[in-house]
């Protein structure tokens, strides 16, 4: 009896704690389920709706840019592009092979496609083909049932209204890369296929243009199929951006420069504002937007005239004779020269052993200081040059804008140079010789400028020495432009020869001159050697430039403004190669003058041009 009690009571205490650990068990489960469910619940349904809401980024509109006159010069069209789904066709492959049969997709772009495949979840939705046309969506949605996953998607793609003539200021937009996503926090540039701004206005401006995205919110399913929508924010449209440019100049700019390469900017003499600014040939940045083919690619590198390039503030050239004006008033400020100085030229001036030569063969005589810039005689300035020294000629080319970058805030502006002593002996090690003064005399030796600078240096001219600066924005505030410290005397006359060199028969740019109302172009003539003539050709017959391959004849500059009793424009020409200032740049001056008074409001009534 004991023993069964005994082992009773075992059973008892066992059942007890038995019973007591499931007790502790169920304590420690309501616990947990009160802990995650009561006291959690705020996290734990933070995370379930992370689950179960997917936030997508919203590309807003980029801004769009307007010329001065409100024409749109950069703006955004509709865009339509076909997309494919892996997971909802039977077999990838076979529905690209049959979207090719309905339009071209190269291999490049099918690998580029498989690419982001493997790099996306399948249900995710790639790019095919992308600014499709009417006629290309409409066979599309023709043969729908034969390509199972593809669907047409509609956005908006950078449009440039103007194309290649614009190319050099706007710039264009490109898809994001790697280094560009890591400088830029903007969750924008995350999305895959968005474009940014690569050159030009769109690259300066990139932040105001892009806006701020918006975002959608998605019921998604464990599987991250999307459900339904939940909520949509736009974001914010990037700003609109007015330039100074007129896209009626600038057109008419390109335009004049045909088949030729170069560069022309147009200038508010007053303000500084630009209203064309060309650089030719150039490249259409529709096709940089769209994806450029490596056809286009490789033919843009081995162009021998460089459409790539901007070569009004990255191309840099001896500015010729274009450069005399500054010589002359640099003389006339020192007291070298007076009004009625003269100087004889009998078509070469020797120094120690050397022999300097004029370009004109025997000479041009007896000449002041407005009659040698109206025949652009090179004796008249080298003995000037020889006089006045490097560092006086350094100074008045700097002070109207020669030597250093304007900064208008364009990429891969160059600075030119304007040598002096110091310059040369930090360079070469070398003291400076009166030889180098003497070729200085003429914008030649080391002296390098941009088309933007001679520009600079013509409107400030222009307007009596005001150290107006170029620029894409509309001046409002004139406060900032300060008079240089030249004699309005001198200045004039340096003006003077300017207009001699164009309305004086048989000066250097005579044949382009024009009378419009009244209104009368001066400017100044200049041509730069790319080869060296030898003594023997000099001996048996210097070759003409059109008997000379073309990238060995002279570059052909021309600076002007108008109209010269009340300098409202000025211009600055560059054709590469043309041969001559007289022949080559000054008549597209001349033709690009004559458009910006016609279309000036001060000649409204003016309707045609002879």
């Amino acid at each position: 009896m004991n023993r069964d009690n005994d082992k009773g009571k075992v059973l008892i205490r066992r059942s007890l704690i038995m019973a007591l650990g499931k007790f502790f068990l169920l304590l420690v489960i309501v616990g947990r389920l009160y802990y995650l469910q009561v006291y959690q619940a705020d996290r734990y349904k933070t995370l379930a709706d992370e689950n179960r809401i997917s936030t997508r980024l919203l590309i807003p509109p980029r801004g769009v840019i307007y010329d001065r006159n409100g024409v749109m010069i950069a703006t955004n069209r509709q865009n339509f592009q076909a997309l494919i789904v892996a997971e909802q066709t039977p077999n990838v492959q076979e529905t690209l092979n049959a979207f090719k049969k309905i339009m071209p997709l190269s291999e490049d772009e099918e690998e580029k496609i498989k690419k982001e495949m493997k790099r996306n979840r399948s249900f995710v939705p790639i790019k095919i083909k992308d600014n499709l046309t009417w006629e290309e969506v409409s066979r599309i949605q023709l043969y729908a049932a034969d390509l199972p996953g593809i669907y047409i998607d509609e956005g908006l793609s950078r449009d440039y209204p103007f194309g290649e003539s614009m190319t050099h200021v706007l710039g264009y937009v490109a898809a994001v890369n790697d280094k560009e996503a890591q400088r830029d926090d903007d969750p924008l540039l995350q999305v895959p296929g968005f474009k940014i701004g690569k050159s030009g206005i769109e690259k300066l401006y990139e932040k105001e243009l892009r806006g701020k995205g918006g975002s959608l919110k998605l019921e998604v399913n464990a599987y991250g199929r999307i459900m339904k929508e939940i909520e949509k924010n736009d974001g914010i449209s990037g700003q609109p951006l007015t330039l100074t440019i007129d896209s009626r100049l600038q057109q008419k700019a390109f335009d004049l420069f045909g088949e030729e390469s170069g560069a022309a900017i147009l200038l508010d003499v007053n303000t500084g504002e630009i209203l064309a600014f060309v650089s030719a040939p150039s490249f259409d940045p529709n096709l940089m937007t769209k994806g450029v083919s490596s056809t286009d690619w490789k033919a843009w590198l081995n162009n021998e005239k460089h459409p790539l390039t901007d070569k009004a503030i990255s191309g840099q050239y001896s500015p010729g004779s274009t450069f005399k004006m500054l010589v002359a008033l640099a003389a006339l400020e020192a007291g070298v020269i007076k009004p009625d100085t003269h100087i004889y030229c009998t078509g070469q001036m020797a120094l120690g052993n050397h022999i300097f030569h004029d370009w004109k063969r025997g000479g041009h005589g007896n000449l002041n200081v407005v009659e040698a810039l109206a025949h652009s005689c090179d004796i008249f300035f080298y003995e000037v040059a020889m006089k006045l020294g490097i560092e006086k000629i350094a100074d008045m080319a700097r002070r109207f804008g020669l030597g250093s970058r304007i900064n208008v805030g364009l990429e891969n502006e160059k600075a030119g140079l304007i040598p002096d002593k110091e310059w040369k002996l930090k360079r070469f090690g070398e003291p400076w010789q009166q030889g180098e003064s003497v070729i200085s005399g003429i914008g030649q030796g080391y002296i390098l400028t941009t088309p933007l600078q001679l520009a600079t240096m013509v409107a400030r001219i222009a307007n009596g020495g005001y150290d107006v600066k170029p620029t894409f924005t509309k001046v409002t505030d004139k406060s900032a432009i300060r008079k240089i410290n030249v004699s309005d005397e001198n200045l004039k006359l340096v003006k003077d020869g300017m207009f001699a060199v164009v309305n004086v028969p048989g000066s250097t740019a005579y044949r382009s001159h024009f009378n419009l109302n009244g209104q009368m172009m001066s400017g100044k003539t200049g041509s730069t050697q790319v080869r060296r003539i030898t003594m023997k050709e000099r001996q048996t017959g210097i070759l003409k430039q059109n008997e000379l391959p073309w990238k060995y004849r002279d570059h052909a500059l021309f600076v002007a403004f108008a109209p010269h009793d009340n300098p409202r424009y000025g211009v600055a020409i560059l054709v590469e190669h043309g041969g001559g200032g007289s022949s080559a740049a000054a008549p597209i001056a001349s033709k690009l003058l004559q458009e910006a008074l016609m279309l000036d409001p001060v000649n409204e009534k003016v309707r045609t041009v002879e």
